[in-house]
């Protein structure tokens, strides 16, 4: 199964999933946990142009290909040979981030995207994505204060543009409701995670009775 987090910046995904894979693995699950931009050598590569401070002359539709190229090399090489092999994928950002980010919040428009994107990932869609949704204010206050998170060329970004990518994210959970579940990120950790398992047991549930 093919699992996605995805969130605004600051919106405690990354920490949350390391408790669910702790959770799943549990279980009894065999679970792998990656991350995009990255995720294999290529496509860390490509991360580190991506996300480098010095390159905020980035042109919008260069962000767009370099995301989508780091995501067809993380896909062949890292995503699609686990899910073959059984496992559980549990991946840090994928489509939707390229959707909201440069899509509605950088202006090059969520369809042009998505279609650059289908292009790279061959129709690869996740099982359920799990939004983490939190407003910008809470989002970049707990980066402020964590002062061990890498901080990248979209941290710098002012406060308007952080909420166009909520506004681009909560265009995404209307669009795609089967497969995008919103929860609450304002909450506590226990919580969040919580409420992260309830939308992924859910499915797993689905996925068995298929077979």
């Amino acid at each position: 199964m093919f699992i996605t987090l995805e969130g605004p910046e600051g919106s405690g995904k990354t920490t949350v999933s390391k408790r669910i894979i702790e959770i799943l693995k549990e279980k009894g699950y065999d679970v792998i946990y990656t991350r995009e931009p990255g995720g294999s050598e290529i496509a860390e590569s490509i991360r580190n142009i991506i996300l480098d401070k010095k390159n905020v002359l980035m042109d919008s539709k260069t962000e767009v290909l370099l995301f989508a190229a780091s995501r067809r090399q993380h896909l062949v090489e890292r995503v699609i040979p686990a899910l073959k092999e059984g496992k559980i994928v549990i991946c840090d950002r994928f489509l939707d981030s390229s959707l909201a980010y440069q899509g509605h919040a950088r202006g090059a428009g969520i369809d042009a995207v998505y279609q650059v994107n289908y292009y790279a990932i061959e129709g690869s869609m996740p099982d359920v994505t799990v939004y983490f949704d939190v407003t910008p204010e809470v989002g970049l206050n707990r980066i402020n204060i964590d002062k061990n998170r890498e901080v990248n060329r979209l941290d710098l970004e002012k406060v308007d543009f952080h909420n166009r990518v909520r506004e681009g994210y909560l265009i995404l959970c209307d669009r795609y409701p089967e497969r995008i579940k919103k929860i609450d990120a304002s909450k506590t950790i226990e919580e969040v995670v919580c409420d992260a398992m309830k939308v992924i047991e859910e499915k797993l549930k689905e996925k068995e009775l298929c077979k």
